[in-house]
């Protein structure tokens, strides 16, 4: 049976040790809880992905402490990567490269890349110090399914099948981390997250560009993921009422979630984000349990700004709202 413990230095103690046991533990980062194991230890990293029903060929992202060094997982690290390092780690930036010879296979989905990142929550920070090692940490919930922004999330979704879940309260960005990788002289985000585009380029002196077929596998690049069992509606702003009455008039139990105020007579749940790109991040996923909690029909969302914040929240509606044709 697993534990639930906060924050405290003695937890924090617990959870180094059972890392380096070979166990799983549940800890809290700024973007989403994450599901942490050893990343030298393949039978734990092998442990994850059981106890996520995560695809084995899914690469997962290594946690590193700040100032680790960065050769003894990867090789041929670019100026360029350096240069984000030092504005963006420790934060909600994630990036590839081609993998040291000693990262095993079991984390890089059998890839000849490893995806890197620094984490910024003081409780995780000070576990991979004592650590002194890589984290293998993808978000603490069965794959595809919605991301953890709490310590009960967690437990709601895996519960004692985490040997630890080490409460550091709500995630302060309630987004995963953007994935960038390196493809010749430029810099491409295979996935939009925490760190926006616009503030990347500021560091690079040019946009990164979107992904090709051809790029890097990563985390995340699934079309259907961090998808709740209620459906999804995605609209604009000034669509969303008339769909949220429509869905209502046809019997259908509906919630709403929007940037701006909306009022809808009859709405089960309308929850908005006080016009604040941050609050709706940070509320994004919490708000889809919630409506899984009330066996809603649909979620209506109105989506926010394709723009800094807005585009990773985007990204993860449109891939939450897919529903594969079988």
């Amino acid at each position: 049976m697993g534990h639930f413990l906060d924050g405290s230095d003695q937890s924090i103690n617990l959870a180094v040790n059972m890392l380096r046991a070979g166990r799983v533990v549940a800890l809290p980062t700024e973007t989403v809880y994450g599901l942490a194991a050893d990343a030298s230890n393949r039978t734990a990293v092998a442990r994850v992905f059981a106890v996520k029903g995560r695809p084995v060929d899914h690469p997962l992202i290594v946690h590193l402490g700040q100032g680790a060094n960065l050769a003894q997982w990867a090789k041929h690290i670019p100026d360029q990567a350096l240069r984000l390092a030092e504005v963006f780690w420790p934060g909600p930036l994630t990036m590839i490269f081609e993998r040291h010879s000693s990262v095993p296979d079991e984390v890089t989905g059998g890839l000849n890349t490893v995806a890197l990142r620094v984490p910024d929550h003081p409780v995780f920070q000070k576990l991979l110090r004592l650590f002194d090692g890589g984290v293998a940490a993808p978000s603490a919930n069965r794959f595809g399914c919605v991301s953890p922004t709490t310590a009960v999330d967690v437990w709601s979704s895996l519960g004692a099948a985490v040997d630890l879940i080490v409460d550091g309260g709500p995630c302060e960005i309630g987004i995963e981390s953007t994935i960038v990788a390196f493809e010749g002289d430029e810099a491409v985000i295979l996935r939009p997250g925490g760190a926006s585009s616009e503030a990347i380029a500021n560091v690079l002196g040019y946009r990164p560009r979107d992904p090709t077929p051809s790029s890097v596998r990563a985390p995340g690049m699934l079309a259907s993921h961090y998808a709740p069992v209620t459906a999804l509606e995605l609209c604009t702003d000034t669509e969303l009422a008339g769909v949220a009455l429509k869905l209502v008039a046809n019997g259908m139990r509906v919630g709403i979630l929007s940037l701006g105020r909306t009022v809808v007579p009859g709405a089960a749940m309308v929850w908005d984000a006080g016009c604040d790109i941050g609050v709706f991040a940070r509320s994004l996923y919490g708000m889809m349990r919630r409506a899984d909690a009330d066996a809603l029909d649909v979620l209506v969302v109105a989506l926010p700004p394709d723009e800094g914040l807005g585009v990773a929240i985007r990204d993860r509606l449109y891939r939450a709202a897919y529903r594969p044709i079988l």
